[in-house]
């Protein structure tokens, strides 16, 4: 399978650009054509609805991020599995016990979909609320300092 990349288009100037974030993301949601796919088109609108100010990102040679005031999740897939992992999970109180990979760390949580998985929307995106709320006050009190 090919791997989402930076690519260049010409603009109506004739000059060369780099796709946006939210374009390799539309493309590697595109190139998957699959279940997983749809899982991470789906998680993506999660995301958006939950946090209207999130910021994409494509880091880390194709990975999907989202961001407010720091690194809300990640959206990585493999063969087997959509994987969100969220920067601070472990500082996040997860009532619904959606984290159920990376639960050894100290500071990262994950959530690893599976292809015959339901997701609890409106859990999920409690989850990417309280890590927005958690990346804002972080922010708000180093800029305190």
């Amino acid at each position: 399978m090919k791997k989402a990349t930076a690519s260049m288009k010409k603009s109506g100037s004739g000059q060369e650009e780099e796709a946006s974030p939210s374009q390799m993301i539309d493309a590697r949601i595109e190139e998957l054509k699959d279940w997983r796919g749809e899982t991470l088109a789906r998680v993506r609108a999660l995301i958006r609805q939950a946090e209207p100010d999130v910021v994409e990102e494509w880091k880390w040679r194709g990975v999907p991020v989202w961001e407010c005031g720091g690194i809300i999740c990640t959206g990585e897939t493999y063969k087997s599995v959509v994987k969100l992992t969220f920067a601070r999970g472990a500082a996040l109180e997860d009532p619904s016990g959606l984290f159920n990979s990376s639960l050894e760390g100290n500071t990262r949580r994950a959530i690893d979909i599976h292809e015959s998985d339901r997701i609890d929307e409106e859990a999920l995106k409690a989850l990417v609320r309280a890590a927005a709320a958690l990346n804002m006050s972080a922010k708000a009190s180093r800029s305190k300092k």
